[in-house]
């Protein structure tokens, strides 16, 4: 007997649940989004306009604007240098734990695939801090998989807590929780969060979810609001290009972190643009990859659309392409990456959720930046 599937759109009894009609708006305007009737003159009047409304932001997602890509790399420079000046922040990531009850059909830590799965203790996750910090970042993204039972919020809470001793700004990138739970993690130190919705469709999110808590659908894509009603400082936004169709998927990311925006004035803002990227028992292609090209006419089209916001170039992407897009687009950038868990201070104890495609050290990568003409940052908050 084929066992029923938990509806993807309706919450579990013990999620909170937002009273907005955010989602429906998103969704509305994403399913209405046609890309294919915007012009070249289309974009160039957006081009000319002081600031950018979702009209606009709609054409520079479009086909039609790949034929003016350096117009707006010239306007995203200036809007780059205009709110962030010559400065790019430099971060790296620690995953503690990589346990997950999901079964995302695209990722590497999917709780069927045959992998090794390790979970750092306390005094693991010290001697990998201690070891970051020593390169001379101020900035760590702690991660975990997907896994209540194995990382629940109070042992992210605690690695949190040793954090910072370690570093001045600490963000994660975790499941989603409930707002209580947020505000119990930003007690302990924690700065930011990232969420990635994965896909805006609801379909194809269906489909690439089959099982698992981050199959409901709605619960993820609140969770950044949840976040800032618990107090943290900051959030991040993005969809996994080539999951679904990227051009809807892009369009709606940005819609839905201009919408909160509006909402949460005081909030800071952030995007990262993942790819889909091979992982251990899949290392196929996937019909719907987006280029390099196609990256870049997405990061500067969420420039000149919401120029304040911060942007993440990820190790996903190779060396010479994070080198371009620092100061053109992108505001933050990773170095001395392991995608296992841990791996900064001794052999990695779990297996990476993605091949990356950058491996330089903190010390090439400052390098790179400063040859640029650019000022690497480790600092960019100091608690008062």
């Amino acid at each position: 007997m084929e066992r029923k599937k938990t509806d993807h759109m309706a919450y579990l009894p013990d999620m909170d649940v937002i009273d907005s009609d955010m989602m429906e708006q998103v969704l509305r305007q994403m399913n209405d989004y046609d890309y294919e009737q915007y012009t070249s003159a289309s974009v160039q009047a957006a081009l000319r306009k002081d600031s950018l409304s979702v009209e606009d932001f709609a054409a520079m997602l479009s086909p039609a604007a790949e034929a003016h890509l350096e117009e707006m790399a010239r306007r995203a420079r200036a809007e780059t240098a205009r709110f962030f000046g010559n400065s790019i922040t430099m971060f790296t990531p620690l995953y503690i734990a990589n346990y997950c009850e999901n079964h995302c059909v695209y990722c590497g830590f999917n709780c069927f695939n045959k992998i090794k799965r390790g979970k750092l203790t306390m005094e693991e996750i010290e001697t990998e801090l201690r070891t970051i910090a020593a390169t001379g970042l101020q900035e760590v993204l702690i991660l975990t998989g997907e896994c209540r039972g194995a990382s629940g919020p109070e042992y992210i809470g605690h690695a949190v807590r040793l954090a910072n001793q370690y570093f001045s700004t600490v963000g994660i990138e975790i499941y989603p929780l409930n707002v209580e739970e947020y505000r119990y993690i930003q007690s302990c130190g924690a700065d930011f969060v990232s969420v990635y919705q994965e896909t805006y469709d609801t379909d194809r999110y269906d489909e690439m979810h089959p099982m698992g808590t981050k199959r409901i659908y709605p619960y993820r894509f609140y969770a950044q609001e949840r976040a800032i009603l618990g107090g943290m400082r900051g959030v991040a936004f993005g969809a996994l290009l080539g999951l679904g169709n990227f051009r809807k998927d892009a369009y709606a990311a940005g819609l839905h972190a201009s919408l909160l925006q509006k909402k949460y004035p005081h909030a800071e803002i952030a995007f990262s643009f993942p790819r889909l990227r091979p992982y251990i028992n899949n290392a196929k292609n996937n019909p719907n990859d987006v280029g390099e090209r196609q990256l870049l006419q997405t990061m500067l089209a969420y420039r000149l659309f919401m120029p304040f916001a911060g942007i993440t170039i990820s190790t996903r992407e190779r060396a010479g392409f994070r080198d371009n897009v620092i100061g053109l687009a992108a505001t933050k950038i990773s170095a001395g990456v392991s995608v296992g868990v841990g791996g900064h201070g001794e052999e990695a104890k779990g297996d990476e959720q993605f091949d990356i495609s950058d491996p330089r050290s903190v010390d090439d990568v400052r390098s790179a930046i400063a040859r640029r003409g650019m000022q690497p940052v480790f600092t960019d908050y100091v608690r008062v």
